[in-house]
């Protein structure tokens, strides 16, 4: 709402508001462009280091002066390394930056993999951008607003998959289109759903989150969309973690895109997410040694601790709240505009 606010007063054509994990993906995506249209090198002949950041910020800079983040959060060691670079070269461009975070700077990355090379992003931060602590210990999306009905199912309740499927059959049968699969692409990749009608997707949880998708996927998931069906979500422990920073992402990409979801899941939606030590760690054990990291130094890394996917999923479980209101169903109802 604050940013909602801030953005509409600010009266200029330079500007551009956009979900920091969209907005690192676009940087990745300038990068990897700017890579690719280098001259080959000739055999034999050592190449120049070429470094793609500056031209990139420089890129940035000249679309927008202003720049505004919602939910800047930095867990992406891919992304880490760069801030520093990046965005002293969009500070040193003129480029302003306005942000909301669950976190303050200094908890930034808090406890990620090389945060030592992350630490002096933290310092340009503080140098160029002030910090206002705006909480006010109210989670306003889980204010007491009239439900949309029922939108969240568990496997055991009693014929919940006929009720699943007549929902979506209502859905629809409002759509100019017939029931079959479909074929995502997305950057040259093929990403298939089973089952979509229209603007409508009936996917599982194994569809959406056990295959190696990300951001720009489900970016593309919410283009095409209105409405997306989560079936299946199982428990998450710290063995299902890849698939709980999936689940992150997706659910704050379908909100922050307006999308409407319907879920089915194993356990009620505050239980869906747990941490502990009671869970099987084998995987973590592995990469540990891999790394070659002893299991006491490593136990404070949000990779094996599980304490970023905790912290991220109290924001998305707070998001799917918003999500079963009348407001937000209506709102995200395209066919309607």
């Amino acid at each position: 709402m604050v940013m909602d606010m801030f953005y509409s007063h600010v009266e200029t054509e330079k500007k551009k508001r956009v979900h920091f994990h969209g907005f690192m993906l676009d940087v990745h995506k300038r990068i990897h462009r700017l890579k690719q249209s280098m001259p080959k090198r000739k055999a034999g002949r050592m190449a120049k280091s070429y470094d793609p950041i500056a031209p990139v910020a420089a890129e940035i800079s000249e679309e927008a002066c202003l720049l505004c983040f919602d939910e800047f959060q930095v867990t992406d060691i891919a992304d880490a390394m760069i801030l520093k670079q990046l965005f002293e070269n969009l500070f040193r461009n003129g480029v302003v930056v306005v942000a909301t975070s669950n976190r303050p700077p200094e908890d930034l990355y808090k406890n990620g993999l090389q945060r030592v090379n992350f630490v002096p992003f933290i310092a340009v931060l503080q140098q160029y951008c002030q910090t206002l602590r705006l909480d006010s210990g109210i989670d306003y999306r889980r204010r007491n607003r009239p439900s949309a009905g029922k939108l969240y199912f568990l496997s055991s309740d009693p014929d919940v998959e006929a009720a699943l499927d007549k929902m979506f059959d209502e859905l629809a049968f409002k759509q100019n289109d017939i029931t079959r699969p479909r074929v995502l692409s997305v950057q040259g990749r093929k990403v298939g759903l089973a089952k979509a009608c229209g603007t409508i997707a009936d996917c599982t949880f194994q569809e959406l989150c056990d295959r190696p998708l990300g951001a720009s996927d489900y970016l593309e998931l919410s283009r095409l969309f209105d409405t997306v069906f989560i079936r299946d979500i199982p428990l998450l422990d710290l063995n299902k973690k890849t698939q709980a920073r999936r689940l992150i992402t997706l659910v704050d990409t379908l909100y922050d895109h307006k999308v409407r979801v319907v879920i089915l899941a194993d356990h009620a939606l505050e239980d869906i997410f747990v941490s502990g030590d009671d869970h099987d760690l084998h995987e973590s054990h592995v990469l540990m040694d891999d790394l070659g990291l002893k299991r006491d130094s490593a136990s404070d890394l949000t990779i094996f601790s599980g304490a970023e996917e905790v912290f991220a999923f109290q924001r998305t479980l707070s998001r799917l709240t918003e999500m079963q209101t009348e407001q937000y169903w209506v709102e995200a109802d395209r066919s309607a505009k």
